[in-house]
């Protein structure tokens, strides 16, 4: 099935299941504003007949006719337009969230690595508007139809040779798609440079980076690079829009022909006796409207492959969507860790790139341990706990989970026993209740389980400085929202991975970069106690992640990662008596602070 077929049949059937009863009401809107075009064409032409011949009476019957339809033709098309609102809005609403789907609806995260994923993400956010006018836009092809159909029949009354003037319609309908294939290819081709404009717009435009953009004088350059880009994006598309034009000249030019041909035809027909005046009107209004249906054509055309494409895009993006390979995700994680969390020989290689993220790592985590990770940037530390949270499987080896597989462990159900806090964290701007609640959905309004998870980060005083403490609107995305500071932002993100109160995995990977080291400390201490306590009642492991290694410490176990494999584990004071890796970076770091 073509591509453009597809995607009418793929809109029809998405407004039929989203509202029949107004697809049904505005299809017969559109048809009954559609069919009285060449009806009053046909009455223009017996009024103007009837108004030369004396018939006074017909001629005005007709004239009423004539505004009673054109009447009619304006209120259908008033009601038409909203029910057709409605319609798209529901529509539109649909495929947006079969993009919401389709950017979260898998486990993993190989999917939001791809550029070209990106690439055409981005261009359906920027058409999603068009998408949803897509089923006006598919009605209109059945009720183009109809006006064809019917100027037809009233040509060949008229004059049989008339019939070939739909024909000359068609050169302009297939440049127009041309000129639209065009335009999909540029589109596609400058999709990441458009990325980048709009980032460098919104660096222009963020509060947070004002600071830096002031500090280090970068608004010209922010300003200059913008510019380039955009003059590269928009020269790009400019050439294939006037290689478009061009094309859809020639179709136009080629309908002009055939029109100005049909009018000589009647006109030497009614010279000669062998047509009415009337015949005349009405071969000529109906040729004006084949005109205007020629241009409708052309203009539906575009917007039928338009969204043709957008629905493309969203078919290749699910079926660029990975599959998860492995066993059946259906086991439930254990209540209790019992045996602890094992990697034997495992490896890693992002999709799209030919290096080894990680490779041979071998790791046993007993149950109810304390694991820091220590390592340079780009050493797989981060990799190595997404994989844990299973959004990246092993490209080689295994991870157990008391001895059951991690592929075979439903991902909703591990992650549901998973509580962490990143470095490039969210900043929910939300009632601070509920940007820190959603850290446990089910608990997201018990305001005894939010307040324990303030008090876990240690986030008291950033609550206690707000206007309306948690019940307080955070960010400027509300006129009395309040904007916090980076270190503020990380406590609320600290407090959200605190909600869950039993989890079998906690991950804290650089989630207090924005701290000050006395403050970390003091954090990690307490994590590290609250960890213990959670490990004695489930055996729950908690990783930390962190390049200050007065924090680390405290940990039962830590791994120094260099070049993606584990160089480096045990205590503290183990590595420190292997005077190796760990024993000179921490004497670097500890002598830096002193």
């Amino acid at each position: 099935m073509g591509n453009l077929p597809r995607s009418i049949g793929e809109t029809f059937a998405s407004a039929w299941s989203l509202s029949r009863g107004r697809l049904i009401v505005s299809a017969l809107l559109m048809m009954a504003g559609a069919v009285s075009g060449p009806l009053l064409a046909l009455f223009l032409g017996r009024s103007v007949d009837a108004a030369i011949g004396g018939r006074t009476s017909v001629a005005a019957w007709c004239a009423a006719v004539i505004a009673l339809g054109t009447l009619l033709n304006l209120t259908m098309e008033h009601f038409a337009h909203i029910f057709f609102f409605e319609l798209g809005d529901l529509h539109q609403q649909d495929v947006e969230r079969k993009m919401a789907d389709l950017a979260h609806g898998t486990p993993g995260l190989a999917l939001h690595e791809r550029r070209d994923a990106a690439d055409r993400f981005e261009l359906l956010r920027q058409q999603s508007w068009a998408l949803g006018a897509s089923v006006q836009t598919v009605l209109t092809v059945g009720v183009l139809l109809a006006q064809i159909v019917l100027t037809a029949v009233f040509l060949a009354r008229v004059e049989p040779w008339l019939l070939l003037l739909p024909l000359f319609g068609v050169p302009p309908v297939i440049t127009g798609r041309l000129a639209e294939k065009r335009m999909e290819r540029a589109e596609l081709a400058t999709a990441e440079s458009a990325r980048l404009s709009w980032h460098l717009l919104d660096l222009t435009l963020s509060p947070s980076a004002a600071k830096e953009i002031r500090l280090f004088g970068l608004g010209s350059e922010l300003r200059r690079r913008h510019a380039k880009v955009r003059h590269e994006v928009d020269g790009a598309l400019s050439r294939a829009e006037l290689a478009g034009a061009a094309l859809r000249f020639i179709g136009q030019l080629i309908f002009a022909i055939g029109y100005i041909g049909a009018i000589v035809l009647v006109v030497r027909a009614a010279i000669v006796g062998e047509r009415s005046v009337g015949d005349v009107v009405l071969a000529v209004t109906l040729a004006v409207q084949t005109n205007t249906q020629a241009a409708g054509a052309v203009a539906l055309a575009h917007a039928l492959q338009r969204n043709a494409r957008a629905l493309g895009w969203i078919r290749w993006i699910r079926a660029a969507t990975p599959a998860e390979p492995g066993l059946p995700a259906n086991r439930t994680p254990p209540a209790v860790l019992s045996e602890g969390i094992e990697l034997r020989e495992v490896a890693f290689r992002y999709p799209e790139t030919e290096i080894d993220v990680l490779n041979g790592v071998n790791l046993r985590i007993a149950p109810g341990t304390t694991v820091a990770i220590v390592g340079d940037n780009g050493a797989g530390k981060s990799t190595l706990v997404k994989l844990l949270c299973q959004f990246y499987w092993p490209t080689a080896g295994s991870i157990t989970v008391d001895g059951v597989h991690l592929r075979a462990l439903d991902p909703t159900l591990w992650r549901a026993r998973i509580s962490a806090a990143y470095q490039d964290y969210v900043r929910m701007e939300l009632a601070a209740r509920a940007s820190i609640g959603i850290g446990d959905l089910p608990r997201m309004d018990d305001e005894r389980a939010v307040a324990t998870a303030v008090r876990r980060a240690d986030a008291q005083p950033v609550i206690d400085r707000l206007p309306a403490g948690l019940d307080s609107l955070l960010g400027k995305s509300y006129e009395d929202g309040t904007e916090l500071s980076g270190g503020q932002w990380q406590r609320i993100a600290l407090s959200r991975a605190m909600m869950r109160d039993e989890p079998l995995l906690l991950l804290l990977d650089e989630p207090t970069a924005a701290l000050d080291p006395l403050t970390e400390h003091a954090l990690f201490d307490r994590y590290a106690d609250s960890a213990r306590e959670i490990g004695v009642r489930t055996g729950g492991v908690t990783i930390f992640v962190s390049h200050r290694f007065s924090t680390v410490r405290m940990a039962d176990l830590i791994l120094v990662v260099d070049g993606g494999r584990i160089v480096e584990s045990g205590s503290h004071e183990e590595l420190m008596a292997l005077d190796a890796t760990y024993a000179e970076l921490f004497t670097l770091q500890a002598a830096a602070y002193r």
